[in-house]
């Protein structure tokens, strides 16, 4: 059986996540390193201290030894307790201390004592000072170290993650305008030019955010650029092609009219398509709404377009929208499928949602992954990447959603998605479903309609 590997939480990889880790890390390198220093060096001068207190007893205790005085307390001849170290040291010869238990003294515990001892007549004379004063210092120095080491790393942690924050709001606030830029509000800045106040110093946040605000209004003005040359070549174009158009209809019937006319039919769809995408830019399009049903408009629009195209209806809706825009998107969606791919082409309603779907070789890879786009097409010189440029176009004003993929066994596939209408009183009217209550619109051209101005 094969196992899964351990994978991190995705939070983990945040920034905050990262410098809390660092900032722990470190300082706790750092306390760790302090507090052994400064745990060394108050040890070493603690036993010192304790060793030279002890030795300069033992000067005494020697003294008196050696007088033959009795000897003062704390001190005898191979007392009781004296560490087998030091005693075989003594012996030997030579003196020495050591830290270790002191002598265990009735109804009392023995604490840390420092032993001293030295050679007298091959045995060893030893004596002792209380140490326990030397270890409780140790022992709450230690404590000291550690509290402050982590009321260190607290301090430093909150401090640390304060400042990273502000830059982590920074970075999220660069990204959110990013991702308004990439879905088209190309009016969207992290520094707004208006409010924004000066700034002397820049660190590299500030300069990633005003080179995105910068990118975004180079990208504005080359967009706004492109969008009124396509306005203005389309209004320039209209006017000779009005008296071409009039003027092809004077010729005398034959081959060469047919073709002229031909031509000069398909520029001036050209250029209505052009003006139509040039509005679309403008973003000044007011939409009539009104309540459809969508299985018969689809239907209509199928049986207009004159083309072999089976029709699927699995469930049926009623959509509050624009018939006119609706069907100019069923309508592109429809004719583009039978001009770039293969029959049979099938549209499919399923409430809401009608879906177009060819067998031929498929979207190509740029648009799965950016969308359509005016005037590229990988159709072998068919159409100008118009008819879905428009479709999803006019999608956004109606508020619909375009899909666009490439099913499994072949094929594209469009799937546009509506807002379905609902009856806020078919709960309480106890009506038919399909009664509107006498507001609502319907299939009828010149039924209720309500006008609402395009803001996407």
């Amino acid at each position: 059986m094969r196992r899964r590997g351990f994978r991190s939480p995705s939070w983990t990889a945040s920034l905050t996540w990262k410098s809390a880790v660092f900032l722990t890390l470190m300082c706790c390198t750092l306390a760790a390193l302090l507090g052994f220093l400064v745990h060394t060096a108050f040890t070493r001068q603690t036993v010192e201290q304790a060793r030279e207190k002890t030795l300069s007893r033992l000067e005494v205790v020697t003294d008196a030894y050696e007088a033959g005085e009795p000897l003062p307390p704390g001190s005898g001849i191979d007392p009781p307790g004296l560490p087998a170290s030091l005693r075989a040291l003594a012996t030997g010869g030579e003196r020495g201390t050591v830290v270790a238990d002191g002598p265990r003294r009735p109804g009392a515990r023995s604490g840390p004592a420092m032993w001293a001892a030295g050679p007298a007549d091959g045995r060893a004379l030893a004596t002792w000072t209380d140490y326990s004063h030397s270890a409780r210092a140790i022992g709450g120095l230690d404590r000291a170290i550690v509290g402050s080491s982590l009321l260190a790393i607290a301090a430093t942690l909150l401090v640390g993650l304060f400042a990273v924050g502000r830059v982590t709001r920074r970075l999220h606030q660069s990204a959110r305008v990013a991702r308004r830029i990439s879905a088209g509000d190309l009016d969207a800045r992290v520094h707004d030019p208006r409010t924004a106040r000066p700034v002397r110093a820049q660190d590299e946040v500030a300069i990633v955010a005003g080179a995105l605000d910068t990118m975004a209004s180079t990208l504005q003005r080359k967009l706004q650029t492109e969008q009124r040359f396509t306005a203005d070549v389309a209004h320039e174009l209209r006017t000779p092609l009005t008296g071409l158009s009039a003027a092809a209809e004077l010729l005398p019937p034959g081959r060469p009219a047919e073709l002229v006319r031909d031509r000069v039919r398909a520029m001036r769809a050209l250029t209505e398509d052009l003006l139509e995408i040039s509005r679309l830019d403008a973003r000044t399009e007011q939409v009539d709404l009104a309540v459809h049903d969508l299985a018969p408009l689809a239907e209509r629009v199928v049986r207009a377009s004159g083309t072999d195209t089976e029709v699927r209806v699995t469930g049926t809706a009623r959509v509050e929208t624009d018939r006119r825009r609706l069907e100019r998107v069923i309508g592109n969606l429809v004719a583009n499928a039978h001009r770039h791919g293969h029959p049979p082409v099938v549209l499919s309603v399923d409430g809401a949602v009608v879906s177009v779907r060819d067998h031929g070789p498929g979207f190509p890879a740029y648009l799965l992954d950016g969308g359509p786009q005016r005037f590229r097409t990988d159709g072998a010189g068919k159409g100008h990447g118009l008819g879905l440029t428009i479709a999803l176009g006019q999608a956004q004003v109606i508020g619909a959603r375009l899909d666009f993929d490439n099913p499994p066994d072949g094929g594209a596939l469009v799937r546009m998605t509506l807002p379905e209408y609902v009856h806020l009183d078919d709960g309480d009217s106890g009506g038919n479903p399909g009664d509107d209550g006498g507001r609502g619109g319907t299939d009828d051209p010149d039924g209720p309609t309500r006008s609402v101005p395009h803001t996407t």
